[in-house]
């Protein structure tokens, strides 16, 4: 915005006053704030100077506050810690970012109170939310969802616009990729009992199992993060199985440390997957036969969806869903099934 003579901010800046102010045409003005690279660096540099010192507002952005909107896009996420929460977080700022809006983070911490206590605030504060992994009810959601533009990943809900992440034809490769190399038994380590990933990624692995002749169990559930690693291992250890299949690679990381600790050698002893394929799963010891998912372009289309809402007249948009595909990353943590299965840990 401008400043009058008493130093109030009155209007909105435009990329002319810019322009003015640097001695360029507004065309440059425009390449340098949206096509950076088109303009050269000295030019650039002082213009991108010039608008912050202005308060230049994008365009986007200062439309949707002469509207009366906040220009605000809320993301809420069950656990900002986590490195898959942290990959939707960065989907979805680098999106939000570069549509003019401003991102505000909210940590949910897996309460469902809570969360649906800054929906319900957020009505007031932000022009719609993206939700990570809810833990909502559908007709929570769905009522939400008639009040303000929302879009969830990986909760589908009728009525509700929603990214889901499909990892079914992934662990169905991966049980496969099991029985391959002779595994005959598996154990399933779930993770929260709310999620729905959790759910999918068991009814895949079962009917995989069935088909290829594999008995395989679950166990837990145990929150997705390394530190239950340690006791789901004990627990799988337990059931004799020469391959376990975690909900996550935390959880498969946690194993693979615990594993180490009593002497169980992977994978000469026990096979280790895991899903998500997070930063650090290829530097374990050894590296982590993972499915591999795009949770950051998940976070991207979130936005996207988001944003069709946001420019619709109604609410009464139709709702869709977009599915993205996983994949089997195979590292060194499979290999073939021993002889005999490892011994539980009380016997080590």
């Amino acid at each position: 915005m401008t400043k009058d003579n008493s130093g109030l901010r009155d209007r909105m800046v435009t990329i002319g006053d810019i322009a003015e102010r640097a001695g360029v045409v507004p065309s440059t003005v425009s390449r340098a704030l949206s096509n950076p690279e088109r303009v050269n660096v000295k030019t650039r540099e002082k213009i991108q100077q010039i608008a912050a010192e202005l308060g230049y507002i994008p365009s986007t952005l200062a439309r949707n506050l002469r509207m009366g909107s906040t220009g605000t896009i809320a993301v809420l996420v069950p656990d900002v810690s986590s490195p898959v929460s942290f990959q939707i977080v960065r989907g979805t700022q680098n999106e939000i970012k570069a549509k003019g809006f401003t991102q505000v983070l909210i940590n949910t911490e897996q309460a469902e109170d809570f969360e649906l206590d800054v929906l319900k605030k957020l009505r007031r504060s932000a022009d719609g939310a993206i939700l990570g992994s809810s833990s909502l009810t559908d007709d929570q959601l769905a009522q939400l969802a008639g009040l303000q533009p929302l879009v969830t990943i990986n909760r589908p809900t009728p009525g509700v616009s929603t990214v889901l992440i499909d990892t079914v034809a992934a662990m169905t490769d991966a049980v496969s990729h099991l029985a391959d190399f002779g595994h005959r038994s598996l154990v399933y380590v779930s993770g929260p009992a709310s999620s729905w990933s959790n759910q999918q990624r068991w009814r895949a692995i079962k009917a995989a199992a069935r088909n290829r002749g594999i008995k395989a169990v679950k166990i837990g559930p145990y929150p997705g993060d390394k530190k239950s690693g340690a006791a789901a291992a004990d627990e799988a250890l337990t059931h004799g199985a020469t391959s376990v299949i975690a909900f996550n690679d935390m959880l498969a990381i946690g194993i693979l440390q615990r594993l180490g600790e009593l002497g169980v050698s992977v994978p000469s002893e026990i096979s280790i997957v895991g899903c998500d394929d997070v930063m650090g799963a290829d530097f374990c010891n050894p590296p982590l036969t993972t499915i591999s998912s795009p949770i950051e372009q998940a976070g991207q289309m979130a936005v996207t969806m988001l944003l069709d809402r946001l420019g619709s007249a109604s609410l009464a948009l139709k709702p869709y869903t977009a599915t993205l595909p996983s994949e089997l990353v195979i590292r060194a943590s499979t290999g073939q099934a021993p002889q005999s299965p490892a011994k539980p840990a009380a016997d080590l």
